[in-house]
């Protein structure tokens, strides 16, 4: 995500709460929090190397629970 900067400067004859309430109507006009909270829960997609090796490894497991169920040893 790219870095967003937002520069708010406190004017002579203004007080610290309407800067403040400048700074987060700014922050809300640029969409930082809405960007932030929807992507909060994405996930990266997996490497093709990384499926396909989980993908070989529950075959393998097959096969051996296929086994031992054959041999009578798992029901």
């Amino acid at each position: 995500m790219a870095k967003i900067i937002i520069e708010i400067k406190k004017n002579p004859n203004e007080n610290n709460a309407s800067v403040l309430r400048r700074f987060s109507r700014k922050i809300q006009e640029s969409n930082i929090i809405q960007k932030v909270k929807g992507s909060r829960y994405n996930k990266r997609q997996e490497s093709k190397l990384k499926v396909k090796k989980s993908a070989l490894r529950r075959m393998v497991r097959r096969r051996e629970i296929e086994k031992l169920r054959k041999l009578g040893k798992i029901k």
